[in-house]
């Protein structure tokens, strides 16, 4: 009997042992798993701050570009040598003026000869204004081509959500030559209903120069080739007749028209993926188009910060079952 208590003894004894190293083991593999869980945890943490580092240099590179070129340093206006521009160019330009009130009691002419104030055209609707002139022998031809070619995919339709007014700033010109481009554009935009809604208008120098003026248009004429020099580019304004929007060249991408047509209309036109895009994207006055990189920045920092919160309470649950574990196998 003595000899089986022993045996007992010995048996229970070696069952102990088995338990305690048994919990040391578990011990090891949790210590293992907290180092793997540590590394993954600074991995993860060095990766997004290296993402967002990325960002913020994105960011700052995009907020660093210019909105028109440069054509040499210009450190004194008018100074020949130091702006490499032709006399001709030398005053010719677009300065946004953006919240600038429209002169809307400027008075015009329609391409069918109707004297109208330039407020017929708003209350209602936003407007994509442009300055040109008609016997433009090129600039001013690749500007309207470059409307067409963005009215063409826009979603939106000219007369029913926004309306276009084009104006030439060359006072010799009629309203018979507005009315020949009206139909030629309107052709090529293929959108017959568009007649009632983008409008052709010509005028004396003095309502040519006010609206210029009021949008910034600085152009000037060449009497050596009876051209004028200017700018390119076309603006969107609020039915009530400010300016909202720039955009440069003789390209207008229809996002970031649509997207300017929509904020200028204060989101009373368009569906709500606009207006989720609108939240997403950022209008850039220096370069007049719609970026994304600051908001996606913003973005990125709140999910960061959520991710790395949601990691942390993942490591934490494997722990809590294994002391668990731990606390049931010394108890038995």
């Amino acid at each position: 009997m003595k000899s089986g208590g022993q045996v007992s003894g010995v048996g229970g004894q070696g069952t102990w042992q088995r338990v305690v190293l048994g919990a040391r083991c578990v011990r090891a593999e949790l210590s293992v798993r907290n180092v793997h869980a540590a590394l993954s945890v600074r991995c993860v943490i060095a990766a997004c701050c290296a993402l967002l580092l990325m960002l913020s240099a994105l960011c700052f590179q995009v907020s660093a570009q210019p909105g028109t070129p440069s054509y040499g340093p210009m450190r004194n206006k008018g100074d020949q040598q130091q702006t490499g521009l032709p006399v001709a160019l030398r005053d010719v330009g677009i300065d946004q003026k953006l919240n600038g009130q429209l002169p809307l009691n400027l008075k015009f002419r329609d391409e069918s000869g109707q004297e109208v104030e330039l407020g017929k055209y708003f209350g209602s609707k936003p407007v994509v204004l442009s300055l040109v002139y008609y016997n433009c022998p090129m600039l001013c031809t690749q500007v309207l081509n470059g409307m067409v070619t963005s009215f063409k995919v826009l979603p939106f339709e000219i007369g029913n959500q926004f309306d276009v007014v084009t104006v030439s700033f060359d006072p010799r010109e009629t309203p018979p030559l507005a009315s020949e481009k009206k139909a030629s554009y309107l052709q090529r935009l293929g959108k017959p209903n568009a007649a009632a809604g983008w409008h052709f208008l010509t005028g004396d120098e003095a309502s040519i120069k006010q609206l210029a003026d009021a949008v910034g248009f600085r152009y000037t004429f060449d009497p050596a080739t009876n051209q004028y020099a200017h700018a390119s580019g076309i603006m969107v304004a609020t039915p009530q007749g400010k300016l909202s929007h720039y955009f440069y060249g003789i390209e207008y991408s229809a996002k970031d028209l649509r997207l300017g047509l929509v904020e200028a209309a204060d989101g009373k036109i368009g569906s709500r993926v606009d207006q989720l895009l609108l939240y997403c994207y950022h209008y850039d006055p220096t370069t007049g188009k719609f970026a994304w990189v600051i908001n996606l920045y913003k973005w990125g920092g709140a999910l960061t910060v959520l991710a790395i919160a949601g990691l942390l309470l993942m490591l934490r649950r494997p722990r809590r079952s294994s002391e668990v574990e731990l606390k049931a196998g010394g108890t038995a």
